[in-house]
């Protein structure tokens, strides 16, 4: 299940150098003044084994400074409602504010496992301050350094053994659930309702229509597995309301729970920069992908070809190209029936195991045919191959010097895994690794 850990406090206690910290990514703008998060921050850490994605809500703080605190407040009621887990940083350097008082009241109703983070813990006597956030009531209080790092350990320890309480409760159904993302408007609600029959889904043609996932049963036609619509994922800049930061938060949930990501794109639109983004996203997330050009009623008439099309996604999403591109329309219901035997399909390949003594009789003389490249005088020499028991299909290739092996070879390994099997519409992962 996807695991949701959130970062909320006022502005400026230092959500964004945390973040990238959590993250190990440098995504956040960090910047002294109050409110500069704007952008969309969502990033994936793991830690002792346990995957969790972390959202800093500072950028989804909005507006002028008058209605700044009343936004702030929307922000932490969201995050309650989406999170797992739920980080309130308040700094250790300014003390307790009437704010900070604020969030933590609404924090402690919530009923959700709250961890509060002292930040910009830099030197010993910082640390004797950290204290004095016991006031709020929160518990135990994490003295952390996000700049240099210090106490982030300890801090997630607690957050992984908060999210294994959590988890327990949730249920977990067997069925194969298929997540229909897209940016805003491009028919998923239209879709869900053309395959079941009824208007189970609201549909109009204001984007963003959609705030909720809405999980779909979905028992026809030989086919039993979860539909999920989702909230569009709007451009970046475009996050503005709260409203539009929850529909994110559940967006990425949905994709996180899925097995299949079914992203539709508009085809009277063309392939966008904000459909690759969600195709990204999908795709790092090492979910089955099926694209789906939705109206294609509406330019078929037009002189592009399916082949044109498919042609400029496959340009688009590369190095990834093996996946399956249906051209549909949920007015029509073209062609919608095949979309979700090919997303059955995925959800299959992305199961398969294949056996060592298989992997190593097929790809080995290949390898022996084509060796990697020598890198300064050195022969990389591959021994072995086998399949990792992971969700996600992955290879571990071993060898005498992995850290020579090159992205074009792994690239070259990978399209022959493809090959030899079906793993169209599945993201792979190679590793190599010292025999």
């Amino acid at each position: 299940m996807a695991n949701i850990v959130a970062l909320v406090g006022r502005p400026n206690v230092g959500k964004s150098t945390l973040f990238n910290r959590l993250t190990q990514s440098r995504h956040a703008i960090v910047d002294p003044t109050p409110g500069v998060t704007r952008d969309r921050h969502y990033g994936k850490c793991d830690w002792n084994g346990i995957d969790f994605s972390v959202i800093d809500t500072g950028g989804y703080v909005v507006g002028s400074d008058d209605i700044f605190e009343e936004q702030i407040r929307r922000q932490v009621y969201l995050a309650v409602e989406e999170a797992n887990v739920i980080l309130f940083l308040v700094d250790t350097q300014e003390g307790v504010t009437p704010m900070d008082e604020d969030v933590a009241q609404i924090l402690r109703r919530s009923g959700k496992p709250v961890l509060l983070v002292a930040n910009k813990v830099d030197s010993s006597k910082h640390n004797a301050d950290a204290a004095g956030f016991y006031q709020l009531g929160m518990g135990e209080v994490y003295a952390v350094s996000a700049i240099s790092g210090s106490g982030t350990g300890d801090l997630l320890d607690a957050v992984v053994e908060s999210l294994s309480k959590e988890v327990a409760d949730e249920f977990e159904e067997s069925l194969p659930r298929f997540a229909i993302i897209g940016r805003p408007n491009v028919g998923k609600s239209s879709l869900i309702n053309a395959l079941i029959g009824q208007e189970r889904n609201i549909v109009t043609n204001i984007p963003g229509t959609t705030r909720d996932s809405i999980y779909t049963r979905y028992k026809s036609f030989g086919m039993d597995f979860y539909l999920v619509d989702t909230a569009g994922l709007r451009k970046k800049g475009k996050v503005s309301e709260d409203i539009e930061f929850y529909s994110v938060m559940r967006s990425i949930k949905a994709i996180e729970n899925s097995d299949v990501c079914i992203l539709l794109i508009d085809a009277t639109h063309g392939f966008q920069a904000q459909d690759l983004n969600i195709f990204s996203l999908a795709a790092r997330n090492g979910k089955g992908l099926v694209v789906l050009v939705n109206k294609w009623d509406l330019v078929e008439k037009d002189h592009k070809t399916s082949k044109e099309y498919e042609a400029i996604i496959k340009e688009a999403i590369a190095p990834f190209r093996d996946v399956p591109i249906v051209f549909t329309s949920a007015i029509t219901k073209q062609r919608i029936f095949k979309a979700m035997q090919d997303a059955l399909q995925v959800y299959q390949n992305r199961l398969q195991k294949i056996s060592t003594s298989k992997l190593n009789e097929v790809l080995l003389p290949i390898i022996e045919a084509m060796p990697p490249p020598a890198v300064k005088d050195k022969y990389v020499r591959i021994k072995y191959i086998t399949q990792l028991p992971t969700e996600i299909p992955s290879f571990a290739f071993f060898c005498n010097l992995p850290q020579y092996i090159r992205e074009p070879y792994e690239r070259f390994l990978e399209n022959k895994i493809r090959e030899k099997w079906n793993f169209s519409g599945v993201p792979i992962r190679i590793f190599f690794r010292q025999k």
